[in-house]
Formats: structure tokens, sequence, C-alpha cells
């Protein structure tokens, strides 16, 4: 049985991020992804039993890394408005560096290859935003509102910033990133 290599496996994910952003979720296949990652078709079969499984990894891959940038830094017990705005933007940050990111996990929220295993996998590891919801809550601080709702908005709205910025080439500037926040801020506070 041959060895897997964790460098091969960030280049399938790599290849298929880049494939995902041009093409789509369906409109790739494992030869695609293969030849984009410089290996053999029977090499990524060694990793992957097949396109579905390579998805849900790749998704779950991305969701674990994506809540683990977005808490770098995190204090539970600081004030909460200023590491709210942390987690705000280390998260803004993640999604304007990793674009081709942000358009697989969208995709891959509306898409039957994600199986039902994987979304309870993606909403466990998403735990530490309901968490810091629901710690706004108990401080008064944030609306008593459905947490899944407030962190739809909160993310949607970060969502289309980064993608107005990535399609229109435009730099993002502070007075922007700052009304943002305030917005989403203004729109979750109690």
């Amino acid at each position: 049985m041959k060895v897997k290599d964790d460098r091969k496996v960030e280049l399938i994910f790599q290849a298929t991020l880049k494939l995902v952003a041009s093409k789509g979720l369906a409109g790739i296949t494992m030869g695609d992804i293969s030849r984009e990652a410089g290996i053999a078709t029977g090499t990524l079969y060694v990793y992957f039993t097949g396109k579905d499984e390579l998805i849900n990894a790749l998704f779950a891959a991305n969701r674990a890394n994506s809540v683990q940038v977005a808490f770098r830094g995190y204090d539970p017990a600081a004030p909460y408005k200023p590491e709210f705005r942390g987690i705000w933007m280390n998260l803004l940050r993640y999604k304007l560096q990793h674009f081709e990111e942000v358009v697989f996990l969208e995709q891959c929220y509306h898409s039957p290859y994600i199986t039902e295993e994987t979304r309870l996998k993606a909403r466990d590891l998403a735990a530490p935003f309901y968490e810091l919801i629901e710690r706004g809550q108990t401080e008064l601080l944030i609306k008593p509102a459905d947490p899944s709702l407030l962190l739809s908005f909160m993310m949607g709205a970060q969502n289309e910033l980064v993608k107005q910025t990535h399609y229109s080439n435009d730099n993002l500037s502070k007075k922007k990133i700052d009304l943002t926040f305030d917005l989403c801020w203004d729109a979750l506070k109690a």
C-alpha cells in the first residue's frame, strides 16, 4: 500500500479550488483535477475514491482552516466588541487572500455533493462562531435572535464585500472596511 503524501493532498486541493473557481463544481472531473495538480489520475484515486469524497474532504478542510484563522488571537476574557472585530477582520483578510476558497465554499453550501455527514461536521467546526454570538447575547451586546440568522447576515455581508472587491479589481480601503464592519455591528448589536 502506497503511503499518502500530505504535499500531494495540498496539490490536489489547490488544483480543485482553481478549477472550481473557473468551471464550477459540476464542471470538473477527476481527470481535470489530476492534470491541474500535475499527477496521474490513478494517483488521485489513491487519495480519494472519487470526486464526491474529494469535494467533501476539501470542504471540511477549508471550513476548519477558516475558523482557525478567524479565531487567531481571540481572548474570550477580553472585552467583547474589540474581540468580535478582531475575528471579523481575521475572517475578512482570509477571504480576501483566499478568494478561490470563498467561491468553493459558497458553491458547496448549495451543492448535492456535500453529504449530510459533512454538513454536520461543518456545523461542529463552526461552533466557535456560535459561541461568539451566544457570548454577545449573554452580555446583552448582540440581538437575542437565532445565532444562525445573525451569522448568515454577518458572513453574507462579508462575502459580498469580498466578491465586489475581487471582481471590481478595486483596493479595499480602510474607510470601506470600517464602514462595512460598523454596518454589520449595528445590525447585530442589541
